[in-house]
């Protein structure tokens, strides 16, 4: 019973973010965005049936009122489940201040103690779905990595395609691409809808690879194990205190290669996300008359392996959802 009351719930967070920052769509405001997307999210919690606690969030508590690492959420009876609860209230902050494709709301969670506590800073990753799975290793170059998805795939090289953040500090895993004869989509902000788009054959997408954030990758991994999919990471820290902060989180070895066990414990992990533009993978928010919004989510759950795609219309005179 809880694990359903939760998967609806789960999918309403996401609902809630997603709707108080498309207000702000184009409107050039990314930290007024990201804000309505946390007071929508955390409004969101109060009616979720858990006792949870944030492991990745907008911060510690001295950078971030709201959604911080530490913070309780949901309902908070002392019957309802203990879990590890992952935020990013909006993936993409430039891209909804400029109205561009691939801003979500996302959340995962988990039994208490499942979600790697990962800190802030780089960290790189390859991502594939369940098709590929098996196929990748993250310490061999890009060019084979390509070639052995291809391979899995059982699709020529000319039609795999790889995604990659357009960065220069990823040059060199783009000519690799071209190199070998594959295609290359590039992509700007957003990288946990980028990971997402790589479980699902429609969207055209094979393979993630590169260096984003630690906390999305997390966040990232999560939704990959519900598709059955394969991701492997590898912190990259660049100062004393980046280490330091590996060791308070609880990472002795900061050279350690994650597999995904590794990010996500649990075999029972939930995630939702909710499109604000339009991405690979959802629509994003569209109003009407009257007071109504249409909104397009995804909510997964890796013990049964179910994969929901969720259409709601939404009355925001009457939604519980937004906020006043």
């Amino acid at each position: 019973m809880f694990d359903n009351d939760i998967s609806m719930s789960l999918v309403r967070v996401t609902e809630a973010a997603a709707l108080q920052s498309s207000k702000y769509m184009g409107r050039g405001d990314k930290i007024g965005a990201d804000q309505a997307a946390v007071d929508g999210m955390e409004k969101a919690f109060s009616f979720m049936p858990v006792r949870g606690q944030v492991v990745i969030g907008e911060g510690e508590l001295d950078e971030a009122p709201m959604l911080y690492i530490g913070q309780k959420l949901g309902m908070g009876k002392d019957y309802m489940p203990e879990m590890d609860i992952a935020v990013d209230p909006l993936d993409g902050t430039i891209l909804i201040s400029k109205g561009l494709p691939n801003a979500i709301a996302v959340i995962a969670m988990g039994p208490k103690g499942s979600l790697l506590h990962a800190p802030d800073m780089y960290m790189k990753k390859i991502v594939v779905g369940p098709g590929a799975k098996g196929a990748i290793d993250i310490n061999k170059s890009p060019e084979e990595n390509i070639l052995n998805v291809a391979k899995a795939l059982n699709k020529d090289i000319s039609e795999l395609t790889v995604i990659v953040q357009e960065r220069e500090r990823h040059d060199y895993i783009v000519k690799a691409a071209i190199e070998v004869g594959a295609r290359v989509k590039l992509f700007g902000e957003g990288d946990v809808a980028a990971a997402l788009a790589c479980g699902f054959e429609d969207t055209g997408i094979d393979i993630l690879m590169g260096i984003g954030g630690a906390p999305e990758g997390v966040i990232a991994a999560a939704a990959i194990k519900c598709m059955g999919g394969e991701m492997q990471a590898q912190l990259i820290p660049h100062t004393q205190e980046e280490i330091d902060r590996c060791h308070k989180m609880g990472i002795d070895d900061v050279n350690k290669i994650f597999m995904i066990d590794d990010l996500v414990k649990s075999d029972n992990v939930f995630f939702a996300a909710t499109a604000i533009t339009e991405c690979d993978l959802l629509k994003g928010i569209v109003f009407s008359k009257n007071e109504r919004a249409k909104t397009h989510s995804i909510l997964m759950r890796s013990k049964t392996g179910t994969i929901r795609f969720v259409e709601a219309i939404h009355d925001l005179n009457k939604s519980k959802l937004v906020v006043e």
